[in-house]
């Protein structure tokens, strides 16, 4: 089993579920779990100035072997997985020799990932894959990211002749929840420009993301017994679904695609009294993310005017935006992706992330970070999975842009 395999294995073992609605950082303990056992292993095989914060950070670096002049260059990847499925107990299973066919996950549930729905499962054909036991996610969002920086670490600890600048690696809390770059120190972290090892399937390369903002909006409804509520019940829930009606049918994420914004109900809770939704709005285009924010308001004053002042609370906060503007004075850096992703015999796939990244808030607070691959596919859910091909592929294309800092 090659060292990248053995150590996304061992961290999917690590339940590392963030939570929403926590203001400390971490949100949850258990994320400290995975960063004190990272700090360790970094520690173990020679790398420098590693380090936990008391917020979960993991920093650490490997000191340049070379005079030659080179940017320092970083690698950042997050510790957690999504509060919104599972990723407690994962049971990860190998299939190897993959056939190409429907792959049973789970016989005792009858749960299938079926080549109909995921037809790009067939790209897969003959290598080995990762999958889950259908109850949980797997998790390679983002611990196949940390498996590869690690692995690569290792190598350059390993192979000292191998001419190399100042590496920095940073692991991140909370990236699930918006809050990854709250508490990143780039001035401690010490580099001049990173990539996130947060991306999907291989060859991904992307520079471009959704501006992204949460939305949160409470109903106030008044119960009544239903035998004597006509005129004076008002029910939360029915209201609920009537602002969901007033948001575009069709800027949906089961609609959407490409640079397509939309709005995502995410949660939904309550009863006739109250009820609470929790949304995500994002746009690749400012003026058009700009734009779904106020169709969000123009609802709840709607909803107001037809049923009473106070009737709907709607709040929105910004997460992230667009990193294009700044990474683009720094287009080397997917040059650089890219010619090492060629030379390694990988499709680039220069596209914009559906999505946010830590890098994206990176790039605003001055540390030009675009994103990269790890090879995983179906992230957030019982159906995702990776290859271990993809996986060692990756840490080859970590090490060749790494070398390619200081042809």
């Amino acid at each position: 089993m090659s060292e990248v395999t053995r150590r996304f294995l061992e961290y999917v073992g690590y339940d590392t579920q963030s939570r929403e609605g926590q203001e400390k950082i971490p949100s949850t303990g258990r994320q400290l779990v995975l960063a004190k056992k990272l700090a360790e292993e970094l520690e173990g095989m020679g790398a420098e100035n590693v380090r936990i914060t008391g917020q979960g950070y993991v920093y650490a670096s490997i000191p340049a072997n070379t005079d030659r002049k080179a940017p320092v260059l970083g690698f950042v990847a997050h510790m957690d997985t999504v509060p919104s499925f599972s990723g407690t107990d994962i049971k990860p299973r190998l299939i190897g020799e993959y056939d190409g066919e429907d792959i049973c996950l789970n016989e005792g549930l009858n749960i299938w990932m079926k080549t109909e729905d995921f037809p790009e499962l067939k790209n897969s054909k003959g290598q080995t894959l990762i999958v889950t036991d259908g109850t949980t996610l797997l998790g390679a969002d983002d611990k196949a990211g940390i498996a590869e920086i690690i692995t690569m670490a290792q190598w350059f600890l390993t192979h000292p002749e191998v001419e190399h600048g100042k590496i920095c690696i940073g692991f991140t809390p909370d990236e699930e929840i918006g809050r990854g770059a709250d508490g990143f120190d780039v001035e401690a972290f010490g580099a001049d420009v990173a990539y996130t090892v947060d991306g999907g399937v291989l060859g991904e390369l992307m520079y471009e993301n959704f501006n992204g903002a949460s939305g949160k909006v409470t109903i106030h409804g008044r119960n009544i017994h239903p035998g004597n509520g006509k005129g004076q019940m008002k029910n939360a829930l029915l209201m609920g679904m009537e602002f969901q009606a007033l948001l575009p049918a069709f800027e949906n994420p089961m609609y959407t695609e490409g640079y397509e914004g939309f709005f995502h109900l995410d949660a939904m809770s309550g009863c006739v009294e109250e009820a609470k939704m929790d949304y995500i709005i994002r746009d690749h285009d400012r003026d058009k993310f700009e734009q779904k924010k106020r169709i969000f308001a123009r609802a709840a004053e709607f909803m107001n005017q037809k049923y009473g002042e106070g009737t709907v609370d709607a709040c929105v906060k910004d997460t992230y935006y667009n990193m294009k503007e700044k990474i683009e004075p720094h287009m080397y850096l997917i040059q650089k992706a890219r010619a090492s992703m060629e030379k390694l015999g990988i499709e680039p796939l220069i596209i914009p992330i559906r999505g946010g990244t830590d890098g994206a808030r990176l790039s605003y607070m001055g540390l030009p970070c675009p994103n990269i691959c790890t090879g995983g596919h179906n992230f957030h859910g019982k159906y995702e999975y990776i290859t271990v091909e993809a996986m060692e592929k990756v840490t080859e294309l970590l090490i060749e842009i790494t070398k390619s800092f200081v042809s």
